[in-house]
């Protein structure tokens, strides 16, 4: 039983996290937990990690923590109904999107209904939100970050 409540959570927690018109690619759980994780080979650019920590700092991390461990009780909704800033160190839901997803959510921000996170559109150049998005791939462990890329990258 304690394995369906998380399955069901979880399940919850991607469509909760997920606007149908922005995740067009999206996957079932199931497509996504079953894939092969093999080692996938990281090709991060050093000095665009150290860009993406550096504008992460200034900008996200008052919401989603220092080293993006997002805040306390961000599965549990605020009393407007929003969602608190999940983690995005590969402990929650951000590895179930594309990068063109990931992209877009901060530069358009999340869905008004569910999410505070605000729009950097004209706030954050396109260089930096992609070099956030891949500081933030940097920090996901390696089983995380391979079955992301099977899921998402490697089409």
């Amino acid at each position: 039983m304690p394995i369906r409540f998380f399955l069901l959570i979880f399940g919850l927690l991607i469509i909760a996290g997920c606007d149908e018109n922005t995740q067009s690619e999206s996957r079932s759980l199931k497509d996504i937990l079953n894939r092969n994780t093999e080692q996938i080979v990281r090709n991060f650019d050093v000095d665009q990690i150290k860009r993406g920590e550096s504008v992460f700092q200034t900008n996200c991390e008052n919401c989603h923590g220092k080293n993006a461990e997002g805040t306390v009780d961000w599965r549990k909704p605020n009393a407007d109904g929003k969602f608190p800033p999940p983690p995005l160190n590969g402990t929650a839901h951000a590895w179930h999107h594309s990068t063109a997803v990931l992209k877009k959510t901060i530069l358009k921000g999340g869905p008004p209904e569910i999410s505070s996170m605000p729009a950097w559109e004209g706030i954050l150049t396109e260089q930096q939100v992609d070099d956030v998005v891949v500081w933030i791939k940097s920090l996901w462990p390696d089983e995380i970050y391979a079955t992301w890329y099977q899921n998402f990258e490697d089409k």
